[in-house]
């Protein structure tokens, strides 16, 4: 019997890959995962400023816990069969704290987890206020979670530094070449200010490298092809989706509110049900014999629900 491969063996075949880079929206729940990979995206990564916003409406400050991050991230692993990096911020405590959520996230079906070397509560990359911990802290971080990943937690280790902001480039060079050193697989240098500096880091560092791309942020927001050429393999955008459902959301609502309805920026009941799986059901529903017979469907969902779902 052939054995399945593993979220975290896939994720390595895609960084070993010679094309690139890899683009990556990232998510914040079950369903935008969903879209990424129905979009054809082959991989995604569960933000953390996304989820702390969509689930807790709080800004992405430390204030979303790990077992709350560990639910959701369970949520999005089951929802998709690309692999999906997790954001495990600073580990949630000391290097002991960092092992068991390595294996945490190994067990919910990441292929990867993030770790910083901010101190707690840690902050979004690109907001005011960020501070990082001593170097050999950092450092001694990302050998818990490479143990913890040697020790059987089969995922990747993606280690970042806020350093540049704090220290400057060059020692968020140094701490990236000592993670890499340490056994981490993937590099995060967050928050670049320069073309040029983003340029010495793919430079400077071997190993696989992720740019993080916020659209108004600190960090040049160049194209994926640049970014490849510059050296990274992954390109993440963390919040781009999120700002899209906000303004989204809050247009139809000012629509709404205006004694107006948004029919225009709304898809069809009958492609929402597709979306959200009622095909699948329905079909799963059919193979056993359930009584929802085929003629009576209309474009994925019964013809009875699909003309309730246009009156409402």
């Amino acid at each position: 019997m052939t054995q399945a491969i593993s979220p975290a063996q896939r994720l390595r075949a895609l960084i070993a890959e010679p094309d690139g880079p890899l683009v990556m929206p990232c998510c914040f729940d079950a369903l935008s995962a969903h879209l990424i990979e129905a979009a054809g995206f082959p991989l995604t990564f569960m933000s953390g400023y996304a989820v702390s916003a969509a689930r807790l409406g709080l800004p992405d400050a430390g204030l979303i816990s790990y077992g709350e991050m560990l639910d959701q991230g369970r949520n999005i692993c089951a929802a998709v069969s690309i692999p999906v990096i997790g954001d495990g911020d600073t580990g949630y405590g000391n290097a002991v704290n960092v092992k068991r959520s390595v294996r945490g996230y190994a067990q919910a079906g990441f292929a990867a987890i993030m770790l910083e070397d901010q101190v707690s509560p840690k902050r979004c990359g690109h907001t005011r206020g960020k501070q990082v911990v001593a170097r050999a802290e950092a450092v001694a971080r990302v050998r818990a979670a490479v143990d913890a990943r040697d020790e059987g937690a089969d995922i990747l280790i993606l280690a970042r530094t806020d350093a540049c902001a704090t220290h400057g480039l060059d020692e968020a060079l140094t701490r990236a070449r000592a993670f890499k050193e340490a056994g981490a697989d993937i590099l995060f240098v967050e928050a670049p200010q320069t073309e040029a500096e983003m340029a010495r880091i793919c430079a400077e560092v071997p190993g696989a490298h992720m740019a993080n791309m916020v659209e108004d942020g600190a960090t040049p927001f160049l194209p994926p092809a640049r970014l490849g050429a510059l050296g990274y393999r992954i390109v993440a955008y963390p919040v781009t989706l999120l700002r899209a459902a906000i303004k989204a959301m809050s247009a139809s609502l000012d629509d709404i509110k205006g004694g107006r309805h948004p029919h225009e920026r709304l898809i069809d009941f009958a492609e929402l049900c597709r979306v959200v799986g009622f095909d699948d059901y329905y079909a799963e529903e059919a193979r056993y014999g359930t009584d929802t017979p085929a003629e009576e469907l209309k474009g994925g969902v019964p013809a009875e629900a699909a003309k309730r779902g246009a009156a409402e």
